[in-house]
């Protein structure tokens, strides 16, 4: 992995890194590689990266990827919550854009580096962290399988999706092993007309599809958006309006279907497709194999809904810190089918799980913050079909007291979650619907949701 420097220093005369200082991010790589090496004499270090800053963000993943060091991404914008939950699952050597106090934990468990890892956040069933693991060869596979399934040679990305989620960094990887151009803008900074004057025609930008719903609220930035070759969207399902829309402005839209654990898309519509009035997840990338299976695992027909198993060179060795043995293909919790042509149709998810601007979020989660303000006696938290955000956290709750009002819980909660994750509408009731089990009637409670907001807006 030394060879990431030579190749950084091969490149250092070139316009590789647009907007921002290369000579920068080179002189910082080379610092903090020197840096991990020194310190990276018996076991690989693990090491948390937090950062911010673009620039120091990739200084530190590639020095740290050609240290052979094991690497933890994690969102600088975490909670106390979150942080609480990395602390019980790491024992980092160095943190990078937080400070250690901040995950440290009295009853932390020794669990021993993965050397030559790139551990990617996630969450889980119950809204826990975890980091998938992956490795440079994961990471490069779900690159050639993009390159090969698009015809290209070279990547030019514009990105303006954190570096620490997937999306965003497998922009980084896409353009920084195909010797293409890099753009890192801030998505605030595009809404507010701070654009880059680069010949878009060349250019890839990764978008949710929140984020696509507010560039078409500003006309210029919609013609802009058009100029790019293609504009992938991901992240949450995308409403018929917004797509309809995106066709309407001659959008070079390319829906894609992908996950963390996945490296990024491994199913895209490709923008001519999608230009003709198709509207799916495109056919699999070549690194990837999808196979659609009934409940008793019997592999499903063509236009047989299904659950969603996966196969590909750019999966996940397992979670953190256990790597999975003899795993033959990873079942998601999507439901789907393939039609006679080889393309993905996406229908619905098994779990609970609300995706809102992108995020994934997890109800059981938000409910057990919710509950430890003891402001409530009861909560469910669903998602509500939203038009910007494809769906709105809503949280329905029973007060302790009558005069308990939501900004009260809401103040309880500003250090606890992510902002993302705080609900966004709160409904006041007197019972939640429970089975003979104590199950919530979610269903039940959908109705309730959308009848409470409708007579709100009246």
């Amino acid at each position: 992995m030394a060879q990431l420097l030579d190749y950084l220093n091969h490149i250092k005369n070139t316009d590789w890194l647009i907007c921002k200082n290369s000579a920068e991010l080179i002189q910082l790589t080379e610092k903090l590689y020197l840096e991990f090496k020194k310190y990276n004499q018996d076991l690989p270090l693990k090491i948390i990266i937090a950062e911010r800053d673009p620039v120091r963000f990739l200084a530190a993943f590639i020095a740290a990827c050609a240290a052979k060091s094991s690497v933890f991404i994690c969102n600088p914008d975490w909670g106390i919550q979150e942080w609480s939950q990395v602390a019980n699952l790491l024992q980092p050597n160095i943190a990078l854009g937080v400070e250690i106090e901040q995950i440290k934990s009295e009853n932390t468990p020794f669990n021993p580096p993965i050397p030559n890892s790139i551990m990617i956040p996630t969450g889980g069933s119950s809204g826990n962290i975890k980091f998938a693991i992956h490795t440079w060869d994961t990471l490069t596979a779900s690159v050639q399988g993009f390159t090969e399934y698009f015809q290209i040679q070279t990547v030019n990305s514009f990105c303006v999706l954190p570096l620490y989620h997937v999306s965003g960094l497998m922009q980084f990887m896409r353009s920084f092993t195909t010797g293409g151009q890099l753009v890192i803008a801030p998505f605030k900074e595009i809404e507010a007309g701070h654009i880059p004057q680069i010949n878009y025609q060349n250019f890839y930008i990764s978008l949710v599809p929140t984020q696509l719903q507010r560039l078409f609220g500003n006309p210029q930035l919609t013609q802009w958006l058009s100029q790019f070759q293609m504009v992938m969207l991901g992240g949450a399902p995308a409403w018929e309006e917004l797509l309809e829309k995106a066709r309407f402005h001659q959008i070079r839209l390319a829906p894609t279907y992908g996950m963390t654990e996945t490296a990024s898309q491994i199913a895209t519509l490709k923008p001519d497709d999608f230009l003709t009035g198709q509207f799916n997840s495109g056919q699999v990338l070549p690194h990837a194999k999808i196979t659609i299976r009934h409940p008793n695992g019997d592999i499903a027909k063509a236009n047989q809904i299904g659950n969603i198993h996966i196969q590909a060179s750019s999966l996940t060795l397992g979670y953190y810190p256990n790597c999975w043995e003899n795993q033959d293909s990873f079942a998601v919790d999507d439901l789907g089918f393939l039609d006679h042509a080889g393309y993905l149709h996406i229908v619905g998810r098994n779990s609970d799980k609300i995706i809102s601007g992108g995020e994934n979020i997890y109800p059981m989660e938000i409910e057990a913050a919710i509950r430890k303000t003891n402001l409530v006696v009861d909560v469910c938290v669903i998602g509500i079909p939203n038009k910007e955000w494809g769906q709105a956290v809503t949280a329905l709750y029973i007060p302790n007291h009558a005069d308990i009002s939501p900004q009260a819980i809401k103040l309880n909660l500003q250090h606890q979650l992510s902002k993302f994750k705080v609900p966004k509408y709160w409904i006041p009731i007197t019972n939640l619907p429970r089975n003979i089990q104590g199950k919530v009637n979610r269903q039940k409670l959908q109705q309730i949701a959308q009848e409470f907001l409708a007579n709100s807006e009246n």
